[in-house]
């Protein structure tokens, strides 16, 4: 995981409709860089509809949200339609930016190790430094937790 004073990694990355997008574009904008591990799951659910409840209050902080998964830029269109939510979501199908940012790991479920996405949850400043990183975030809590962290 980044360790907080450290500067993002820079990346770049296509959305829900297929777009570009690079942390570069949200200099001078705080960034809650989100990864997740699944469309569609109760969980991730849960996480992205807390965020799209709360975005509003988030923007007003001047900061944007971006979800991160290896899911494809098809998966996430029907996500974000499915649950109308008003942010972006970006498709990191070979884990490359996962990695860069220690969301990518070994995971115990029921016993069995295996390699997956660790929930990992970043607040970026307008600089484009870490200001807040959590790992291991429980879905259900996050989007308040950030929205705090904004305040």
């Amino acid at each position: 995981m980044l360790e907080v004073g450290t500067k993002a990694p820079t990346f770049t990355l296509p959305d829900q409709n297929g777009d570009m997008h690079s942390l570069e574009d949200y200099r001078g904008q705080k960034v809650i860089l989100y990864f997740y591990p699944k469309d569609n799951t109760a969980g991730c659910t849960k996480q992205a509809c807390g965020f799209a409840e709360r975005y509003p209050q988030i923007q007003e902080k001047g900061a944007v949200v971006l979800g991160v998964s290896k899911d494809s830029v098809k998966s996430h269109k029907n996500f974000e339609e499915k649950y109308n939510l008003p942010f972006t979501l970006l498709s990191d199908p070979e884990h490359k930016v996962l990695e860069m940012y220690g969301a990518w790991g070994e995971k115990k479920n029921y016993g069995k190790v295996s390699m997956g996405t660790i929930r990992t949850t970043y607040l970026i400043d307008e600089e484009g430094t870490v200001i807040k990183a959590m790992g291991k975030v429980k879905a259900a809590d996050n989007p308040a937790q950030m929205l705090e962290a904004l305040s």
